[in-house]
C-alpha cells in the first residue's frame, strides 16, 4: 500500500511573508541587493514570481527595505535588559545577545549592515542607523544618563561601531574566537573607553566611579 503524500498546508499571509523576507535576507547578505532579482527571491523561497509582486508590489526596493527592517527590529530586541544589579554585567548580558543573534542570523546582519550598495536609499540608510541610535539610548540608561554630553555620546558611538566591526570581523573568520571571548574582549574594550573620556570630561568620570562602586 502506498503510504499517502503529506498534507500541504497553505502558508498563512504572515508565515509567507516570513519566508520571503528570510530567503532575501540570504541573498542580500551574499550578494550586492542590485545582483539580486525577484525572480532569485522567488526561486530561493520556492514561489512563483508573481507570488512575490503579491506581497511586494513595490518590486524589489520594497522587498529589500522590509528585509532590513525585519533584521533591525529583532536585532533592536537584543538591548532590553532590566536595570538593576551592576553596570557591566547588565551590559555583558545585552551583548551575549546581540551576538548572539549575529551567530543564528549571519545572513541578516550582513544584509542589514552592508553598505554602497545602488539600491541603497535615505530609508535603508535611516533603517541602519535606528539600531545603534537604540542601542546607544539603552546604553544611556543603563547608566542613568538622561542628557549624555558630547565626550559621552562620542564614546558610546564610537564603541557601537567597534562591535558592528568585530561582528562582521568575526563572521569572515568562522565565528572565532568563541563568542564568549569576543564579548568579554569588546566589555574591556568598552569600559577601556569610558576611563579614557573620564581623564577629560567630568559626567563621565562620575559615571565610572559608579560603574566601579556598584562592582564592589
Amino acid at each position: 500500500m502506498t503510504p499517502a503524500a503529506p498534507a500541504y498546508r497553505r502558508l498563512s499571509v504572515e508565515e509567507r511573508r516570513s519566508q520571503l523576507l528570510d530567503a532575501a535576507l540570504t541573498l542580500f547578505a551574499h550578494r550586492l541587493p542590485e545582483d539580486v532579482s525577484l525572480d532569485d527571491v522567488a526561486e530561493a523561497a520556492g514561489v512563483s514570481r508573481p507570488l512575490v509582486y503579491r506581497y511586494f508590489p513595490g518590486g524589489k526596493q520594497q522587498l529589500y527595505e522590509a528585509a532590513l527592517r525585519s533584521a533591525a527590529e529583532e536585532l533592536r530586541h537584543c538591548f532590553d535588559e532590566p536595570r538593576s544589579g551592576p553596570l557591566l554585567p547588565r551590559l555583558a548580558r545585552a551583548l551575549d545577545r546581540y551576538l548572539g543573534f549575529v551567530g543564528r542570523h549571519d545572513a541578516g546582519f550582513s544584509a542589514l549592515l552592508q553598505g554602497g550598495s545602488v539600491v541603497e536609499t535615505s530609508r535603508t540608510t535611516a533603517i541602519v542607523d535606528g539600531v545603534r541610535r537604540s542601542a546607544a539610548e539603552h546604553i544611556y540608561r543603563h547608566l542613568g544618563v538622561t542628557d549624555p554630553g558630547l565626550p559621552l555620546r562620542m564614546t558610546v558611538r564610537m564603541w557601537i561601531t567597534a562591535v558592528e566591526a568585530a561582528s562582521l570581523i568575526w563572521l569572515d573568520e568562522g565565528k572565532e574566537p568563541p563568542a564568549e571571548e569576543l564579548r568579554d574582549w569588546l566589555m574591556e574594550q568598552f569600559a577601556a573607553a569610558l576611563t579614557v573620556t573620564a581623564a577629560r570630561d567630568p559626567q563621565t568620570a562620575g559615571l565610572v566611579r559608579a560603574a566601579l562602586s556598584d562592582a564592589d
